[in-house]
């Protein structure tokens, strides 16, 4: 299989599919819809989740694990949750299956009819609403700071694999609280963890902001979000955080007795990332020849390849890269030593930088004479000829250099193609030609984000929390506002 993809300024999409392909990333399962997520791609998500769960631990969150299956009467209790996800909601309908005897087909048997149906999880707050139900009944047994990793199932018209997947894999935070006050500083708290995690470890930049009231979670009474932008200028939603007052509470019946012993519903959070980081991983940093990694999420962070022509070189190549290779480990750096002899270097040299691996070495017979190393770092494909004795040093500094170039690339680009625009003719065209986001007016009416939406494709993608209080006009009605907001096309 070729290894050379379509290149990004010729169609972004095939490019996209193409990368996740060859980068042996992920691929279509016989499932419609679902995905296989593989090795390479698995160990890039096992190091996003040990990022955040190190993080939601160290703010006091502890993990549980809650059933996959909903009983469907629970999502009638809360009209907005229900309404927003019904569309998307597999059901499962019967437990067992047969043997049809004319036909010797397997069928469904009738007589194995669930007495209420079951909803494959599109997420949690209703069996966990419901089950916190009988966790609380005093102020002492609040707050409740939980967090799941699992699977849910949103069944999904069309399908990209990472972007939009009938099943994917995620992290669903869930707490209660005794104040509206708490609850709405843990979502908030929530945002900056994954602000955080964002640019420090995905090296990509984000807009904090809230979500309209037409965009929020269904049932959420603020909804909190970072926003990333893509290299083909649309947006994408790499995380939320939801303060949902006291709606399940109410829908569930969870109370507690307060300090002056009255009762009392109790306040409520949800939050969440998924695979799509993936996507925002590749899509922001990625090139024409393959996947770009951050130093802190390459599962290889150093790839070594010895160039030899007898086996006597490569064991004396070996021999002197082992000490290396050992230091590099002790300095917590993750390396692969590949002697594969089945695999030419040219072809190795191309698969790691396919694969994303942020650096490569290599040494031969000539660099053992002269006592040096090629280095090659993947952002900016540059090589360097080192001494052997500062490659540890070297390739430490390297790998945070790197993680810091990523994020400068980024954020410049974001810069770049953030453009204010103040008529509705000027929204249209600079959308149209250039994309990315665009800060203007609006009246904070949803016919008007509504009317946007149907003209240009474009949503609100945030309402910045940094915003600036600014007197205009809506950019589509003409009408009084009070700030601007970011649109953007977006996946």
């Amino acid at each position: 299989m070729s290894k050379k993809l379509t290149p990004r300024n010729e169609n972004y999409s095939n490019w996209y599919n193409e990368l996740v392909s060859k980068a042996d990333l992920a691929e279509h399962s016989e499932v419609r819809g679902c995905m296989v997520i593989k090795p390479h791609g698995y160990a890039v998500w096992e190091k996003m989740q040990r990022a955040l769960d190190e993080m939601f631990k160290a703010t006091g969150h502890q993990n549980a694990y809650f059933p996959l299956f909903i009983p469907k009467s629970y999502f009638s209790r809360e009209a907005a949750h229900v309404e927003g996800f019904a569309k998307e909601c597999a059901v499962v309908t019967h437990y067992r299956l047969k043997n049809d005897e004319k036909t010797g087909d397997i069928v469904v048997d009738e007589d194995a009819k669930l007495e209420e149906e079951l909803i494959v999880r599109p997420t949690s707050e209703t069996i966990i609403w419901n089950t916190y139900k009988g966790w609380i009944q005093s102020y002492r047994d609040l707050p409740i700071l939980v967090n799941q990793w699992a699977n849910v199932v949103r069944w999904e018209m069309r399908t990209r694999l990472f972007l939009r997947t009938s099943e994917f894999l995620w992290q669903e935070g869930h707490t209660a609280h005794a104040t509206k006050a708490e609850a709405v500083e843990e979502a908030e708290k929530m945002l900056e963890v994954y602000a955080d995690f964002a640019e420090n470890w995905l090296a990509i930049p984000v807009i904090k902001g809230t979500k309209s009231p037409a965009e929020r979670f269904a049932g959420a009474i603020e909804t909190y979000c970072i926003e990333a932008l893509m290299q083909d200028g649309k947006a994408l939603q790499a995380g939320t955080s939801h303060f949902l007052g006291q709606n399940f509470a109410k829908a569930f019946d969870v109370t507690f007795v307060n300090k002056e012993g009255k009762e009392e519903l109790v306040w409520a959070t949800s939050w969440g990332v998924s695979t799509r980081l993936m996507g925002a991983l590749i899509m922001t940093h990625s090139d024409d020849n393959g996947l770009v990694l951050p130093p802190k999420l390459a599962p290889i962070q150093v790839a070594v390849v010895p160039i030899y022509r007898q086996i006597e070189q490569l064991d004396e190549i070996r021999n002197k890269l082992l000490p290396l290779i050992d230091d590099l480990r002790k300095r917590g750096i993750s390396v692969k030593f590949d002697d594969d002899d089945n695999r030419k270097p040219g072809w190795k040299f191309a698969e790691y930088e396919m694969k994303g691996v942020p650096v490569r070495i290599a040494v031969g017979p000539r660099d053992l004479e002269n006592n040096t190393v090629e280095i090659a770092r993947r952002d900016t494909l540059e090589k360097d000829m080192i001494s052997f004795d500062d490659a540890p040093d070297t390739v430490e500094a390297l790998l945070e250099e790197i993680q810091r170039n990523l994020y400068s690339k980024a954020l410049k680009y974001r810069e770049e193609n953030t453009r204010e625009v103040n008529s509705w003719e000027e929204f249209k065209e600079v959308l149209e030609r250039e994309g990315g986001f665009l800060s203007a007016h609006w009246d904070g009416t949803e016919e008007t984000e509504e009317a946007v939406k149907k003209e240009t494709k474009a949503t609100i993608r945030c309402i910045p929390l940094n915003g600036q209080a600014e007197e205009g006009n809506c950019v589509y009605s003409g009408k009084p506002s009070r700030g601007r907001v970011l649109f953007a096309k977006a996946y």
